[in-house]
């Protein structure tokens, strides 16, 4: 047999081409894996244990650790890590078993509002509860039992919760606790000592057509 047809049976082919499809198979494998690790990525969370009140100041044992994905979300909630020792306030209402988002915790010194138990005339509507956000209006009484006009007292109220009445006081209205900005809880308690009459009403309740 000839040298030469020896020569180019054993000589090795490459093909670039061949090269560059491993690569691109390479490649798109990494990508699934990276995005599967990702996927399964989870974050120790803090979920509150029971209903937290604006005002509150919670501590670990008013929490419980989750492990959450959070993906684009990571930061935007409160990390065992981010938890002093001396505790955080709860600037909001954060309902059993939801993650602690970091815009509704604060510092003792940052607290710039206090919680006032107020009695209303009337019943509230079945939307407001704890959590709800009201404009709390106040008539002043007169005389004969009149009332003058009503005015807006405090704007932007946070309900904290309502407050059962018992005994001959349950057919006097309803009486809730709502955080008020300290600058308004004077104004509150003149209304409260001269007999005003006190409502509050839905902030952004949707009307029906």
């Amino acid at each position: 047999m000839n040298a030469a047809v020896r020569s180019g049976r054993n000589r090795f082919w490459f093909d670039p081409r061949f090269s560059i499809g491993i690569g691109l198979v390479i490649t798109a494998v990494l990508g699934v894996v990276a995005i599967v690790a990702n996927s399964d990525a989870t974050t120790p969370v803090l979920a509150a244990r029971e209903s937290l009140s604006a005002g509150d100041t919670i501590s670990r044992s008013d929490l419980r650790t989750v492990q959450v994905r959070l993906g684009s979300t990571e930061g935007h909630y409160l990390v065992p890590d981010a938890l002093p020792p001396d505790g955080l306030v709860v600037t909001r209402t954060v309902a059993a078993g939801e993650l602690v988002p970091m815009s509704a915790i604060g510092t003792r010194e940052g607290i710039t509002s206090t919680s006032i138990v107020v009695r209303l005339d009337g019943t509230l509507p079945a939307s407001i509860g704890s959590g709800s956000v009201v404009d709390v209006w106040s008539s002043r009484a007169a005389e004969n039992g009149a009332f003058g006009p009503p005015a807006v007292l405090v704007d932007g109220a946070e309900i904290v919760r309502l407050v059962a009445a018992s005994g001959f006081m349950a057919d006097e209205g309803t009486s809730v606790e709502i955080l008020v900005p300290k600058r308004d809880v004077a104004a509150v308690l003149e209304a409260m000592a001269n007999d005003s009459a006190i409502a509050a009403v839905p902030v952004n309740t949707r009307v029906e057509p």
